[in-house]
This record gives C-alpha cells, structure tokens and sequence, in this order.
C-alpha cells in the first residue's frame, strides 16, 4: 500500500516520496521511492533507516527513480526470524528491485549496507550498473589490517552474543541510539525529526533482536564474501567513499579484485555521511551516476 512519507527536513528540497510495501523474498519490504528515470538503490546500515537517506533523495530524484528501502527486520520491513545474513539481504535487494519492474539499478550501500550490495553486484553484474560503498569492511578480505590492528569497534562483540545486548539495552534505546549518531556526526548530531524515527525504529526487545542479527550472522556474510571473490571479480564500476573512522579502508580491500574502482574520502565527516556531509555526497554520486545515465 502507497502511503506518504514526512516532510523533508529544513533545507532538503522538496521531492515526491511515497511509501509501499513490497513482498519479496518471502518478506515484506517498506520502500520509499521519489523521482523516475534509471533506478539508484539505497541501503542503509545500523542504527538506520530509509530516513537516512533524506537529504539525498531529492537531489538524486531530479534524475533517478530512488528506491530506499528499510533493510530486513529494520523499520517497518518484515522482522524475520532469520534471514541476516549479507547472501540473504542481497537476494532481498535483487528481488525486490524484480517486484518493482526495475532490471536494473544503480546500487549504494553504507555500513550493514554494503556487504549485500557487494555480493548483489558480484552475483548479479547485470543487474547491477553502477556500485557505491561507503564506510563498510568486506568480511576479512586483505586491506583493512591497519583500521583493524586493535581489533574490531567495540560495539561489534557486545551485539555478536545471542540475548545479552537486547537484556541490557531494552528500556535504553534511546541512549543507546543517541550514542551511534552523535558519535557518527562528529557531535553534530541529526535532525531531530529523523533521531526520532531512528529511536522509534530501534525500540523494543525484538527491534533490538533484528539489529544485532546482522552482526551475528557477520562470520556466514565473510564466507559468503570469500566465495565470492574467490571465483570471479568485481566487473561494475565502483565507488568507494570513506570518512571516519573507515577511512580508505574499504576502497584498500577492493582494490586487488575490482576491475574499475574509484576512491573519494570525505573530509571532516562522521560515519553517518548522508546526514553528516550530505552536501559533499550528493555530488559524488551525481557524477558517478551521469556516465550511466547517458549510456542507457
């Protein structure tokens, strides 16, 4: 069912955004979409939503039909018993974009994001034009040794242990949510109305007990991604966009098995980039999309 999204915040400029649900993969999806022309999927990562994508959207409408949905489990998609793990969400984004008469898109993919988009675009090459990822690791694909030399962020363990982060953060999301924005912002922080929807969104033991999936599906997503780059290569032409704390330690990890990659780092921007610098993103994805859109 189409329905309306929220007003965009200060400053966004107006786009059409409207909100279904689509059956896929044995799911349903919540998706806001905005504009026409080549499709661009957006994949949000933790603690998200397709709200994270808003002071994007607009931009990216004037050319593209933009398709953000809510990943598995997260917002108001299906909260699945299983299903967490990057082959799996892949699947989720191939038919989804099957559901909405799309053969092909455009794919980004930040944080949780990426893997899926990855494997999506190491399986599916044609169905994938274009691939942009941003402040992710790949499983253990070599290149990420100096971001990792202390071991992974600390929140990575806490939530990879089945029950424990939801018997302690039940009552606490709030904090707990405010934590990662913050601190992915650099201080700065997000719009209030979108804090809200993220909070709303994270609320709840079985909320939690989705987020945390995704972590602790992470040694079946590595292996998946091993396989994959262990029989083929990258073929789409790929972006690679790094702040802090990721750095470019993603675009060093992709570099040995891409066949076109290109790497951009964001100055001064917290890991949440679509709400921290989203003025310095949209360009970025603009260019790298218009080489695509004119060959179509």
């Amino acid at each position: 069912m189409p329905g309306t999204a929220p007003t965009p915040t200060p400053g966004q400029s107006m786009a059409e955004i409207s909100l279904h649900r689509v059956a896929a993969n044995g799911i349903e999806i919540n998706v806001a979409i905005a504009g026409n022309g080549p499709a661009v999927l957006l994949l949000h990562g933790f603690p998200h939503t397709w709200r994270l994508w808003t002071e994007v959207i607009a931009g990216l409408a004037r050319h593209h039909r933009v398709i953000a949905p809510d990943l598995r489990g997260l917002g108001a998609t299906t909260r699945a018993v299983g299903g967490y793990d990057a082959g799996t969400l892949a699947t989720d984004a191939e038919e989804l974009l099957t559901a909405l008469g799309e053969p092909s898109a455009a794919v980004v993919g930040i944080d949780a994001g990426a893997p899926p988009a990855f494997l999506f675009a190491m399986r599916h090459p044609a169905r994938v034009r274009r691939l942009v990822l941003m402040e992710s690791l790949l499983g253990k694909l070599p290149g990420a040794e100096d971001f990792l030399v202390n071991g992974p962020p600390w929140w990575f363990g806490f939530h990879s242990i089945p029950d424990l982060a939801e018997t302690v953060l039940t009552g606490h999301e709030t904090d707990y949510i405010d934590w990662f924005l913050t601190t992915g912002t650099h201080g700065r922080g997000v719009p209030r109305e979108i804090r809200d929807a993220f909070v709303s969104a994270y609320t709840g033991r079985d909320a939690l007990r989705c987020a945390f999936s995704y972590y602790r599906a992470a040694p079946t997503s590595a292996r998946q991604i091993q396989d994959a780059v262990g029989s083929r290569r990258l073929t789409v032409p790929t972006m690679a966009i790094g702040a802090q704390p990721v750095g470019n330690a993603l675009e060093r990890q992709l570099r040995p098995i891409a066949d076109d990659l290109t790497g951009r780092l964001i100055e001064d921007c917290g890991h949440i980039i679509p709400l921290d610098r989203p003025h310095a993103l949209l360009p970025l994805l603009t260019s790298f999309f218009a080489a695509d859109r004119h060959a179509l």
